[in-house]
Formats: structure tokens, C-alpha cells, sequence
């Protein structure tokens, strides 16, 4: 339901560390802080891909499509990619640090936003 990524290119030396997340594909970044104990997300995109960076922090993320779920626990380090009609929730175990991208950006060209809160049962 979502795709697992590695960053493109990553360098460490005696100085420290460089990660390069992506050379292309993407319009719109975002820092998103959120405080241990939190819930943010049940939404989805109808347009966007959404990648994450976990720049530190653990959190869970549920993604939701066509009646089926998966849950995925993330934390320092990790990537992953988020399609378009994937519900996604996050409930924060730490204080957690998450570049976020999206593909195409939130903010659509008729003033809209592609944000979309699914429909209760």
C-alpha cells in the first residue's frame, strides 16, 4: 500500500553526514514537527505522492485504501512513499522531526487543496 525508500545518495566522513533525499520529482517540501503522544493525518491526496523523511522520532503510521489497512512503525532514518487514495494516520510515540514532499503540492492550481478527510461508514 505504501513503498519503503532510500534516500538517493548519502556521504559521511570525519566532518559529518550529508543525506540527499531526492534529485527530482517533487514540488513542495515540508518540515513537520509533532509532540510525543499526538495524532495527526487521516487524510489522503487525490493527486499527490507524498514522501517522508524521518529526521528523528518513532512514530505509527496506519494507511487505509479499498477497505484494507497496514500499519508500519517508523522512526530515525527511514523513507517511504505514499500513493494517492492511501489514507494515512500518524500517532507520534516520540517528539518526531518528518520532511515531508509531495509530487505535485497541496496547494492546486483552482485554489483548492488536495486533502481529503474519507467519509464515515
Amino acid at each position: 500500500m505504501i513503498e519503503i525508500l532510500k534516500p538517493d545518495f548519502e556521504f559521511e566522513d570525519e566532518r559529518g553526514k550529508l543525506t540527499q533525499l531526492v534529485r527530482e520529482g517533487f514540488t513542495q517540501f515540508n518540515i513537520i514537527f509533532s509532540r510525543t503522544g499526538t495524532f495527526r493525518g487521516n487524510h489522503f491526496h487525490k493527486f499527490n505522492r507524498e514522501a517522508f523523511f524521518v529526521i528523528c522520532g518513532k512514530f505509527e503510521l496506519l494507511a487505509q485504501k479499498d477497505g484494507e489497512e497496514e500499519k508500519f512503525c517508523f522512526s530515525d532514518g527511514d523513507m517511504f512513499l505514499i500513493p494517492p487514495f492511501v489514507n494515512h494516520s500518524f500517532c507520534y510515540h516520540t517528539d518526531t522531526l518528518l520532511a515531508s514532499m509531495y509530487d505535485v503540492g497541496v496547494e492546486l492550481p483552482n485554489g483548492e487543496k488536495d486533502i481529503f478527510v474519507p467519509e464515515d461508514k
